[in-house]
């Protein structure tokens, strides 16, 4: 999925007050954080990451590696913080990010 520029400020809007859910540590991209990124994107759709200092990885690498890993969409990165985004596939999710049309 390609998010054009009026989806990605949309789900920059949305990730303006959302907590850092997920934080990159000197383990860098571990199986356990892989499925906790995976398990968060499922229940909320919209995660903000953290890159920590003591990570082998610049936030951008943690991005792009943890987008690929969880088949996500990077909608931002700024400093040590990135934004994922993936619809969720549950049925039974109710709150649903619905984005604007290319």
């Amino acid at each position: 999925m390609e998010l054009t520029s009026k989806q990605r400020a949309q789900l920059r809007g949305l990730a303006n007050g959302a907590d850092t859910i997920v934080h990159i540590g000197k383990d860098g991209l571990g199986d356990n954080l892989v499925k906790q990124a995976g398990d968060a994107l499922e229940a909320r759709e919209l995660i903000k990451c953290r890159v920590l200092e003591t990570a082998p990885l610049s936030s951008r690498e943690a991005a792009g590696a943890l987008a690929k890993a969880t088949r996500s969409e990077v909608v931002q990165v700024i400093g040590t913080k990135f934004v994922l985004y993936r619809p969720s596939h549950s049925k039974e999710k109710k709150d649903r990010i619905v984005l604007v049309k290319p």
